[in-house]
């Protein structure tokens, strides 16, 4: 079993990653995949590195330590009237601020303002030479220097240790409606999925569940104008508005992936809109398979019943949780992606890309 160092300190942090050849960051284990490596690896956990350093409601901005639970950032900004417009993905089961910059995954809200790696401002972390640097900044208006903090987004830990995370943050919208729209098939819904994402609307969400006739948005805006929105779509579309109990619980369970097995593997998977059917296809030819499409078409999430994610698969994805891969599907080699690591981590302290 590997060792696990706890760190109360960015300071300490440095010290951990230094003191061992092979080692690799660990947040609250929520997307365990990711820090699924052999146990010759040392663990640095971030769990005593936690809590917001800066908070500028007025800038719209925060930083916080990695260990940082997204539920008390949540908690934080909605005081302030302020959020995460991607919704940050397993906040109720204790995901840390660092491990999801590390999954670079987002909720449903990514599809109107964009995700994670939109908000990102400015890290503070350590490479694999031991280092604590400060990249990016702590304000909007910051756009010198190679943008490193966005290359973090989604490393799964391979390029460097995260000890401190700036964002920017929005106001959050003073209403909000959630529709229920049919679809007869996946054709029909991914061209739904099509006609939505490039609608003059401006929805917050679009989501739907493979293999269920239905297509979910989400509406936000302000109450003297969101009615009228959610009537001229519902008018066009059919289906109807969910009331307010009923679509809070949907996209808690979507930004929760309560859907998901518990237990069995869990996947994301890059799509474009007119993936969707190929990809219904694949998932309904997998024994007790579960699978949603977000972000209007752009991106598939799969769950299995078993540990094993499937040997083959049609699209390069991440592996979030199960045996396999981290990288399921085509392999492709990068020659960016090869240089960055090499110029963070040239001795190869932290797991490689592959692994």
């Amino acid at each position: 079993m590997s060792t696990t160092l706890q760190p109360v300190s960015v300071e300490e942090l440095a010290a951990a990653v230094r003191s061992a050849p092979r080692v690799i960051a660990t947040g609250a284990g929520t997307k365990p995949r990711l820090s699924a490596v052999s146990a010759d690896i040392v663990r640095v956990s971030t769990a005593k590195l936690a809590g917001i350093t800066e908070y500028e409601p007025s800038e719209f901005t925060f930083t916080a330590l990695a260990g940082t639970p997204v539920r008390e950032i949540r908690a934080a900004l909605g005081e302030r009237g302020q959020y995460l417009p991607f919704d940050p993905v397993l906040a109720d089961a204790g995901s840390t601020l660092g491990g999801t910059v590390a999954a670079g995954i987002n909720g449903p809200g990514r599809w109107r303002y964009g995700g994670l790696r939109d908000f990102i401002l400015g890290v503070r972390f350590v490479d694999g030479y031991g280092r604590l640097l400060r990249l990016g900044g702590k304000v909007v208006k910051n756009a010198a220097g190679f943008d490193v903090p966005k290359l973090l987004v989604g490393s799964a830990g391979r390029l460097g240790a995260l000890a401190e995370i700036t964002f920017k943050v929005f106001p959050r919208p003073s209403a909000w409606r959630t529709l229920r729209l049919p679809a007869a098939d996946e054709a029909a819904k991914a061209r739904l999925l099509a006609e939505l994402g490039r609608g003059r609307w401006e929805l917050d969400a679009v989501e739907s569940v493979v293999g269920e006739p239905i297509v979910f948005t989400r509406l936000g805006a302000p109450e003297a104008a969101i009615d009228a929105l959610a009537k001229e779509i519902t008018e066009r579309f059919g289906g109807a508005i969910l009331g307010e109990d009923e679509a809070a619980a949907w996209w808690r369970d979507a930004a929760e992936f309560r859907w998901t097995h518990l237990g069995g593997a869990w996947a994301k998977f890059p799509l474009t809109p007119s993936d969707g059917p190929a990809f219904a296809a694949w998932v309904a030819a997998q024994p007790g398979a579960r699978a949603r499409i977000g972000a209007a078409g752009n991106v598939g999430y799969v769950s299995w019943p078993g540990a094993a994610a499937p040997a083959e698969c049609p699209w390069r994805g991440v592996l979030l949780r199960g045996n396999g891969p981290l990288w399921p599907g085509p392999r492709r080699d990068s020659a960016v992606a090869g240089a960055v690591k090499a110029a963070l981590d040239p001795a190869g302290r932290f797991p490689g890309l592959e692994d």
